[in-house]
């Protein structure tokens, strides 16, 4: 073997292990983003439930109470294309439930209200936090497949394209102050 062909099949070897070393960072970053999709789904479910659970203790008042529970039903029920838009309407909802402490301090004075507050102020809280960690993951994946090596290689396969998961995720001020 020539000299010239050793130094080549070096370069080869180097390039195909960056490639693959690339390519398996991609594929940790999707992991990463799935389970941060999945944990972001589960503190939706949960904060749905949670509103559903106090829409229908009878804490409330009835129009606040058919509210709630309409936006934590429909939440719950959304279609894949539709969930931002869901999420984000019950969002708007316990915001206008609770947007006056008035409201929190009834629902805290009612028989077991202390605690469904209590666990309805956590899930709001963790909502922000968990799609924050999602969109930074899914960030991170967008950064790294829009690089030139990524896309002439085809290092990502057939996975789609990250997408960020955007909508409403105020907590209602009143209930986190209250409850805190």
């Amino acid at each position: 073997m020539t000299p010239t062909l050793i130094w080549i099949l070096v370069a080869l070897v180097a390039i195909g292990l960056y490639l693959s070393w690339t390519a398996g960072r991609l594929d940790r970053l999707h992991v990463r983003m799935d389970a941060a999709r999945a944990a972001l789904d589960a503190q939706l479910l949960r904060r749905a439930s949670v509103t559903q659970e106090l829409a229908t203790s009878g804490v409330l008042d009835p129009a606040a109470s058919i509210v709630l529970y309409e936006a934590a039903h429909a939440a719950r029920q959304a279609e894949e294309e539709q969930r931002e838009v869901a999420e984000s309407e019950l969002s708007q909802a316990l915001r206008a439930v609770f947007e006056a402490p008035q409201q929190v301090e009834a629902v805290r004075e009612a028989p077991g209200g202390e605690e469904a507050a209590r666990e309805l102020a956590e899930a709001v809280r963790r909502v922000p936090m968990a799609r924050r960690f999602h969109n930074d993951a899914v960030g991170a994946a967008r950064r790294l497949r829009e690089h030139r090596k990524v896309r002439w290689f085809r290092l990502a396969g057939h996975a789609p394209f990250p997408l960020a998961f955007e909508m409403d995720d105020e907590p209602p001020a009143a209930l986190v102050e209250r409850v805190s």
